[in-house]
């Protein structure tokens, strides 16, 4: 009572000093501020709340992609895209020397990335909306055993043929280019091309991609089957007879291509 009394006597001290209207815009004013102190609070709460559930539903879509289907086959993905590619530069030092390796041995292209990329959307995509998809592990076991097989082909082509393995198409006979007929050559003529088919394949099945499976092999074919013909135009120059009938014996080690 007694601080109404108070309250009540300091507004007519204070309505004798300033004039009526501007003590009505005054209060008026403030609670005007007062209410848009309270919509900016709402907005904050509701803002937090959003936030929050955003936050939730990120986490929860992504353990749904990121689950241990996805972690296993992308780690085994990566391991192989790295060892093949470390391996690659290191037999190349070992064989060639360092004068004579750069970064073109690590075999990392252009359109290679586009491919890795583009295989990798496909993974994300189908396991977001088709997560069974991924879960054929017999089919995912059988592209790592591709895989596996693919480079084991490949690195016994290249230490078998030592310093006659060369990255790049030979377009001069050297000293050191000799015919290699013996080892894993004794199978098909081009184990390296028939090693990489294999593997860039074998990757895209142990990702249970059908898209990028069979894109990867249409691709890596028409690759080699324009290259290994154009390869053995020199060979046939270089070692005549002996290749030719090296070629009538022995298979060129990817499908189609005499």
């Amino acid at each position: 009572m007694r601080m109404n009394l108070v309250y009540n006597a300091r507004m007519e001290n204070l309505s004798s000093v300033i004039p009526f209207d501007v003590m009505s815009l005054f209060l008026n004013g403030a609670h005007i501020n007062m209410q848009e102190m309270s919509f900016l609070k709402d907005i904050v709460i509701d803002s937090e709340a959003h936030f929050l559930v955003l936050i939730v539903q990120s986490s929860s879509i992504f353990s749904e992609i990121f689950g241990y289907t996805a972690c296993r086959q992308l780690l085994q993905m990566l391991i192989s895209i790295i060892f093949f590619h470390v391996s690659e530069y290191i037999l190349a030092l070992v064989i060639h020397g360092k004068s004579n390796v750069s970064l073109k041995s690590l075999l990392i292209s252009k359109h290679y990335l586009l491919a890795m990329i583009c295989s990798l959307i496909e993974y994300l995509i189908e396991i977001y909306f088709f997560p069974g998809l991924k879960e054929y592990w017999w089919i995912s076991n059988l592209g790592l055993a591709l895989v596996v097989l693919g480079e084991i082909i490949r690195k016994l082509a290249i230490v078998t043929a030592g310093r006659a393995f060369t990255h790049l198409i030979k377009v001069y006979h050297e000293e050191d280019h000799q015919l290699v007929t013996d080892g894993i050559y004794r199978f098909v003529r081009h184990p390296g091309y028939c090693g990489f088919f294999i593997w860039s394949v074998g990757t895209q099945i142990m990702l249970c991609n059908p898209i990028s499976t069979v894109g990867f092999a249409v691709v890596v074919w028409k690759f080699f089957s324009s290259r290994i013909p154009y390869e053995e135009f020199f060979l046939k120059q270089f070692f005549g007879s002996d290749y030719e009938d090296y070629m009538r014996k022995v298979p060129s080690g990817i499908p189609l291509v005499k």
